[in-house]
């Protein structure tokens, strides 16, 4: 039995990449030419996909270069993050364990790393810092991948995700400050440094008043466009040996506002679906099974938010845009000018909206299904 070609729930495969080239091609220009470069976009738009498919090309076109990848999804504290950095750096610098040992010893002047291994040292390997003692030298471990770069004539490429997420750090300021200060120095050193709180991302690397303000070339990722994720699906069902209906290629990406992630979900379940040719019954089955495998999130969603954020979504998918006028806070039962400021920013923090090309819109555009069938009594069906 042939495997999808179409994959989301994970960063996908080299096959299942598609149309980023330009993307592609300047982010390794950038990042192998040592320049610093931080990309935006909404979660699950492709930019983790993207930074891995560049990382794979440099491990393949530049050996000497040394890749730490880190996502600070999980990471909960500066303490954490300082150990985090330390190690994957130490481990991207050598392929042996006895080196890691040697680099805990040679490379840290005030700091004394402890250092232990688990059954397989390879994989199961810890550091530890005296916390109090990071707090007074905390440019020996942000120094760190310039001085074993000097020390070994290697480069080194560090690729930070969901980098906003040290903001919500209580000490995030001066760190932010302590990383700028010695990351700007580095020559041996390029930094990728990647998340999807728009707002919050925008605020770390667009704010002039900010220490990463111009630290480098920012990317905001754009959505993939619609002709070329017809070109993608077609390419794909007929790889597997079945057919799609043209229009019905065209339908998964505008049902699903291009988002990478339902893009590929929704294709995955039609061609799950599919014997031998997918059409418009193949597709709405398969939009209903995306629907129904998602409601719980989607009612889990909406149990958090107010009576008034909730009328503002309806305001939205409605497509209105002036929502302070008179009209709109009467129709939809917005309250004042005041409670739509707020809620608009909440629900932007809770990564419900978002603005693009100038509108607001439901960053989750199968949510968006659910939500016109569940509160406005809309058919999602094609």
């Amino acid at each position: 039995m042939k495997k999808s070609p179409f994959k989301y729930g994970t960063t996908v495969s080299k096959e299942s990449f598609t149309n980023r080239e330009s993307e592609t091609e300047r982010l390794y220009s950038n990042l192998t030419n040592g320049i610093n470069t931080s990309i935006i976009s909404p979660r699950r738009w492709g930019k983790s996909s993207l930074v891995e498919q560049v990382l794979l090309m440099v491990r393949e076109r530049n050996p000497e270069i040394r890749i730490v990848a880190i996502d600070l999804f999980s990471i909960g504290g500066e303490e954490e993050f300082y150990e985090v950095f330390a190690k994957e750096v130490i481990k991207a610098s050598s392929s042996k364990w006895q080196d890691w040992v040697e680099s805990g010893r040679l490379f840290f002047k005030q700091l004394l790393p402890k250092i232990s291994f688990g059954i397989d040292p390879m994989t199961d390997f810890s550091l530890e810092f005296d916390w109090e003692e990071v707090k007074k030298h905390p440019d020996e471990i942000l120094n760190l991948p310039e001085i074993i770069a000097e020390k070994s004539g290697k480069r080194f490429m560090i690729c930070l995700d969901e980098f906003q997420n040290l903001a919500n750090y209580s000490g995030f300021e001066d760190l932010e400050k302590k990383m700028r200060a010695s990351w700007q120095r580095q020559k041996k050193v390029t930094y990728c440094l990647y998340g999807s709180k728009r707002h919050m991302m925008m605020e770390i690397f667009n704010n002039s008043s900010k220490p990463f303000y111009r630290f480098g070339d920012l990317m905001l990722l754009q959505k993939i466009t619609q002709e070329n994720w017809v070109s993608f699906i077609k390419a794909g069902f007929k790889a597997t040996e079945k057919l799609i209906e043209d229009e019905v290629a065209a339908l998964i990406p505008k049902l699903m506002k291009s988002h990478s992630w339902y893009v590929q979900q929704l294709a995955h379940y039609t061609w799950q679906k599919t014997a031998n040719k997918a059409d418009k019954e193949v597709l709405n089955e398969a939009l209903k099974e995306l629907i129904y495998t998602n409601t719980p999130l989607y009612q889990k969603e909406v149990e958090s938010i107010s009576n008034t954020q909730l009328n503002l979504i309806k305001a939205i998918v409605a497509g209105k845009k002036k929502f302070t006028s008179t009209k709109v806070m009467r129709d939809y039962k917005l309250g004042t000018p005041n409670n739509v400021t707020k809620n608009k920013a909440t629900l932007i923090d809770a990564d419900i909206i978002h603005e693009f090309e100038g509108t607001f819109e439901l960053l989750d555009p199968a949510f968006e299904l659910w939500f016109l069938k569940q509160y406005m009594d809309k058919d999602f069906s094609v």
